[in-house]
């Protein structure tokens, strides 16, 4: 089990980014959250097995409008109370 901690750049919001993420995390078994950011950008945590969640960034990449042009990832301790995946944002 690990959680990453993700900031993505590029055509990621206004473009089903984060309904995306919600769809891929709860199909792949992940748990964590996603938002928008004022800058533009998208910040999600997501926690799992690796290869899920290697998937899940895959999936995430073959959005029809999303053009993702940087991500800043970071590996954060585990939350094992956690559970689901939430959307917050406006």
């Amino acid at each position: 089990m690990i959680r990453r901690h993700i900031v993505f750049t590029g055509r990621v919001q206004g473009v089903g980014f984060r309904w995306r993420a919600l769809y891929a995390a709860q199909g792949l078994g992940l748990s964590g959250w996603v938002k928008n950011e004022t800058d533009g950008s998208v910040t999600l945590e997501v926690q799992g097995e690796a290869l899920a969640i290697n998937e899940f960034l895959r999936e995430l990449r073959g959005g029809k409008y999303v053009e993702i042009h940087g991500m800043d990832v970071k590996g954060i301790p585990v939350q094992e109370e956690e559970r689901g995946f939430r959307v917050y944002g406006y």
